[in-house]
């Protein structure tokens, strides 16, 4: 295990430990999982976060704000404050990634990473989520994610396997093969 997942790994038990106590681990996942989108979808917000050039207060200071807006809860807001006078918001998205494996793992769920063209409709999600609980043989819990430059499809990724059906990667293939004939 690398340094940085290490100290993920220490972070984000003290936080498990922190909600479970407070019985509010599925609150704490959700606002995980919405921070995480955040992180994914905002290459400032990456920038704001690993920059050695912006002081720990003002870190602070924004991504409170930031988490606020969103309606993050306190447990959340403060585990980030304490992340930020540490010097430790670098590892963010880490410390969620290993709050959301443990809670899956203790409830004995797969989680599985859904990442689509357009937000998903309730039939759909709900026909997907059904696929992957047959798929898996078991419960199964969800982070779906809006990529745009997908155009078309599906990426899923469940454990180290993935599954690309986007229409992105349907044409860098063809684009790959059409090099390949001439």
């Amino acid at each position: 295990m690398s340094g940085l997942s290490e100290l993920a790994q220490r972070y984000a038990a003290a936080l498990f430990e922190l909600a479970d106590q407070r019985k509010e681990l599925d609150q704490v996942a959700n606002d995980l999982v919405s921070l995480r989108a955040a992180i994914q979808e905002s290459p400032e917000l990456q920038r704001l976060l690993s920059s050695p050039l912006v002081d720990r207060d003002a870190q602070g200071r924004a991504l409170g704000a930031l988490l606020a807006r969103m309606g993050v809860g306190a447990t959340v807001r403060n585990f980030v404050a304490v992340a930020a006078r540490n010097r430790r918001l670098f590892a963010l998205r880490g410390m969620a990634d290993a709050f959301l494996a443990d809670l899956a793992r203790r409830r004995g769920e797969v989680r599985a990473e859904v990442v689509s063209a357009r937000p998903l409709s309730d039939a759909q999600y709900q026909r997907l989520l059904e696929m992957l609980r047959r798929a898996t043989g078991g419960k199964v819990a969800v982070d779906a994610a809006v990529d745009e430059s997908l155009i078309g499809g599906l990426v899923v990724r469940v454990g180290s396997r993935q599954i690309d059906t986007s229409l992105k990667t349907k044409l860098l293939r063809l684009q790959l093969a059409m090099k390949g004939a001439s």
